[in-house]
């Protein structure tokens, strides 16, 4: 193999690396296009919802384990958000057919929950954040609804 022959590898080489590297930058910028989802509403909402109810939902234990009975009710309300809408953030991210219809059913369970809530918010601020959350994921959840 003589210089030549190197100096041309070398080159073909170098092109190849560049051109791999535009189609990687290029399939970079579809795949952030593509995650720009049109329900990045719901799945903000879906989201704030499940941060604030895992802190009322400890916040609840704690006060049920201190003896306050009260607290059953809206223990339980926030345990099914929890699950809903960590199903309804999923679903959201991935468009699924299954969308609708779920939302439905936490738009329901995020207004059961938040008139849970709405009955300890002077009393407790993990209530009065978690109410509020629920409040505005049903209000994405009803853009959807089926």
């Amino acid at each position: 193999m003589n210089r030549r022959e190197v100096l041309l590898g070398g080159v073909a080489l170098a092109g190849a690396a560049l051109a791999s590297r535009a189609q990687a930058a290029e399939m970079k910028h579809e795949h952030h296009h593509h995650d720009m989802s049109v329900n990045a509403a719901l799945v903000s909402a879906a989201a704030d919802c499940v941060q604030k109810g895992q802190v009322c939902l400890s916040h609840c234990i704690y006060l049920l384990g201190q003896g306050d009975k009260d607290m059953a009710a809206c223990a339980k309300s926030v345990n099914e958000i929890l699950a809903l809408c960590g199903a309804l953030q999923s679903l959201a991210n991935q468009e699924s057919t299954y969308l609708p219809k779920l939302a439905k059913v936490a738009m329901d369970a995020c207004k059961k929950c938040e008139d849970e809530c709405k009955k300890h918010e002077d009393k407790h601020e993990a209530c009065k954040a978690c109410g509020e959350s629920c409040a505005a994921c049903y209000k994405e959840c009803k853009k959807i609804a089926a």
